[in-house]
């Protein structure tokens, strides 16, 4: 029994071989094997992500921006944006699409400024068919380090054209020779005929994209971001400090810079007839807030209405003048109402209105300009709606508050019974007890005069009357 015991447990010196091969298969071969398939995976690893970046690497980004308004200081801030990404991003280059009748000269120098001083090449393409880079327009079409137009398009008539009106030779010739000043020092580094430029400042030169491209004050034209930037690629551009730099624009990822909240609102609130429009309903709104108070709502309403329309007005020229016969108007028409002018003032005033709203905006182009349909129809309106409120409100005013039995003083009241000297009247369908300045027969038209305590006074409607005619 011992020696089976015995022979049972002999596979007991057995039992360390087993477990240092178990230790040498853990210890040694499993990370052998996990290094070797790490290897093979690694390098399978490098080859899918460095693909997507060697792609990313070689495909160049272009932001575009599209332009398709005035040239006015809510434009100005939306270039400058774009510029501030395209030098923040790392991109190729920065599109901007440009289709503008022009605009205002100080947000136009704003804009070549920022273009000319741009580290990120700026191309500049009229388009889409049919565009324009007219005026200010122009100039910026010539500072861009590209400059392309789609067939169809134009730019050019980049005369200056004086807000408050013509000045006097003298200042006429030093805005001329400052704008054409400007465009020269520009165009000459370009490369660009500059002799032809001058001609769109002082002559209104206006050329097609066919004989921009002959005049060489484009680079080339294109039908298609696509075609542009592939025509683009490798070309050697000199740089306004002088120094060269080739575009590698192939397979380039086109980026579209979207306005913001902020620049759609405001580019709303720039067009003057969406100005006047908030003028003057916001300034009815407070007329009805003032003449109902405590509705709150009509003066809140009115009052943003009024400062929002103030703050367009404010980003484009206005003509003092025309603020001057805004007010005019105003007091002609409130005049009218409290004296009658049997409808002179208020033609006056309506007449005010409308030349000053037609004169508001000393604007260099049509498109900044108030719509004069607008501006007939809504001093129309405005001026009549105007003079019937306020005469309402002076009508009610002059009325004296009178509550109880003296709001039946003067009434006209109808003898129920003969008065002798007192009965029942009837006043406004109710019946009183009243005591007549004599006996009257039933049916006699009577006239409220007065009251002791709840006993009305009446007299015959025509009684007095015919007794001052009496001899």
């Amino acid at each position: 029994m011992n020696a089976l015991l015995g022979e049972s447990s002999n596979p007991g010196p057995r039992k360390p071989m087993v477990e240092l091969s178990a230790r040498f298969y853990l210890g040694v071969m499993f990370p052998v094997l996990a290094t070797l398939m790490l290897a093979n995976a690694v390098p399978a690893c490098v080859a899918a992500t460095s693909q997507p970046v060697s792609q990313a690497a070689a495909q160049p980004l272009v932001d575009k921006f599209v332009l398709d308004d005035t040239i006015q200081p809510v434009s100005a801030d939306q270039v400058a944006r774009a510029l501030t990404r395209a030098n923040s991003d790392g991109a190729a280059a920065l599109l901007i699409e440009i289709n503008t009748p022009g605009g205002l000269v100080d947000s136009m120098r704003r804009m070549a400024g920022g273009i000319l001083s741009s580290r990120t090449p700026v191309i500049l393409y009229v388009a889409p068919n049919g565009a324009r880079a007219a005026s200010a327009g122009f100039f910026l079409l010539e500072a861009a380090d590209v400059a392309a137009m789609a067939p169809g398009t134009n730019a050019g008539a980049a005369h200056v054209v004086f807000e408050m009106g013509k000045p006097d030779q003298t200042m006429a010739e030093k805005a001329e020779n400052d704008a054409e000043a400007f465009l020269r020092s520009y165009v000459s580094p370009r490369k660009r005929n500059v002799d032809a430029a001058i001609a769109a400042v002082k002559s209104s030169k206006s050329y097609s994209a066919e004989e921009a491209l002959a005049q060489h004050l484009i680079d080339l034209t294109a039908s298609s971001d696509a075609e542009l930037l592939s025509a683009l690629d490798g070309r050697e551009i000199t740089r306004l400090d002088g120094s060269r730099q080739i575009l590698h624009l192939a397979n380039a990822r086109i980026e579209l810079l979207q306005p913001t909240v902020r620049e759609r609102l405001l580019g709303r609130l720039v067009d003057p007839n969406i100005a006047l429009l908030l003028l003057v309903g916001g300034a009815l709104l407070i007329y009805l807030e003032f003449n109902t108070p405590g509705t709150i709502v009509p003066g809140a309403l009115g009052t943003l209405m009024v400062l929002l329309a103030i703050f367009g007005l404010n980003l484009l020229p206005i003509r003092y003048t025309a603020v001057m016969l805004l007010l005019a108007a105003l007091v002609l028409m409130v005049l009218e109402a409290k004296i009658g002018g049997h409808g002179a003032l208020a033609t006056a005033g309506i007449g005010c209105l409308m030349l000053g709203t037609l004169t508001l905006i000393a604007a260099p182009v049509p498109e900044l300009k108030i719509n004069p349909w607008m501006a007939v129809a809504v001093s129309g309106a405005f001026g009549v709606i105007t003079v019937f409120l306020v005469r309402l409100a002076v009508r009610a005013r002059r009325l004296k508050q009178r509550l109880g039995f003296d709001a039946l003083v003067g009434r006209p009241a109808s003898a129920m019974e003969p008065l002798t000297p007192e009965g029942h009247v009837l006043v406004d369908g109710e019946i009183w007890r009243a005591v007549a300045d004599q006996a009257v027969p039933t049916g006699t038209s009577l006239r409220v005069t007065g009251h002791q305590d709840y006993l009305l006074e009446v007299t015959q409607a025509g009684g007095s009357a015919q007794r001052d005619a009496a001899p």
